[in-house]
């Protein structure tokens, strides 16, 4: 049948995922870091997704396209949602122990070293850093490139301050152990009331992790404010991916 769906411009598309998380109905995915439609019949083509696209990349169009299956969808959230309720035999996979083997640095001779009396100074620009300390209406947030990372990046990334804090207001939170819900409300306020010019998330490679990531985006949609973004993940052993 010919009907109204959405249409995805790849080239545009920068793989922010904010129409994924926008789409109630769970039509889009980012695959190999490009939102794609999974199936037409998981499209009502309604475009709850459009507004949230900051690149402009997904447009209404008539085509062919199989019909909206509404217990298709519903079946799809419930297998999304028993999926992500899934655990590991121990437990959630942060919390795995390992133990990081590093390579060894070949040790220098005392008279081989140079000598430098400079400290290595903080890049850290306001106080508190604890995202449910700030007010959303700090003065500092006026105008500000945001850097929101989980609590464990900044302990598993060694030059954490200077390669992501420096030039950013910073605001860490555990989103396994916090409460995400007052994250998204928090955000949508810092958001909606303050100039800010950026988004940039930190966080871990371990699932849980990725609530932060929801709260974000949530928060820009809830919002309104749809801001430049982008995201870092760090792997368990302090690495990039």
């Amino acid at each position: 049948m010919i009907r109204k769906i959405i249409s995805i411009n790849e080239d545009k598309c920068n793989g922010c995922g904010i129409c994924a998380t926008a789409c109630h109905e769970g039509a889009i995915e980012i695959i190999n870091g490009k939102a794609k439609l999974i199936k037409d019949e998981y499209c009502d083509g309604l475009g709850d997704c459009l507004p949230g696209c900051p690149m402009d990349a997904i447009k209404i169009i008539e085509r062919e396209a199989d019909e909206y299956n509404e217990e298709a969808v519903k079946e799809r959230i419930k297998e999304r949602e028993e999926k992500s309720n899934e655990s590991l035999p121990c437990g959630c996979p942060g919390t795995m122990a390992k133990k990081i083997v590093r390579k060894v640095i070949k040790k220098v001779k005392p008279e081989e070293k140079q000598i430098s009396n400079k400290e290595v100074v903080s890049e850290l620009s306001q106080w508190p850093i604890q995202l449910n300390l700030i007010n959303p209406h700090s003065e500092f947030l006026s105008d500000a490139d945001l850097l929101i990372a989980a609590d464990c990046t900044a302990y598993s990334y060694a030059n954490f301050h200077r390669d992501f804090i420096k030039g950013h207001i910073t605001m860490i939170g555990c989103p396994k152990l916090d409460d995400v819900e007052y994250y998204k409300e928090k955000l949508t306020e810092i958001l909606r009331y303050n100039n800010v010019k950026s988004v940039k998330v930190i966080r871990m490679t371990v699932p849980c992790c990725g609530g932060i990531v929801s709260a974000v985006k949530e928060a820009m949609l809830n919002s309104g404010v749809i801001v430049p973004y982008s995201e870092v993940i760090i792997d368990t052993d302090g690495s990039i991916i």
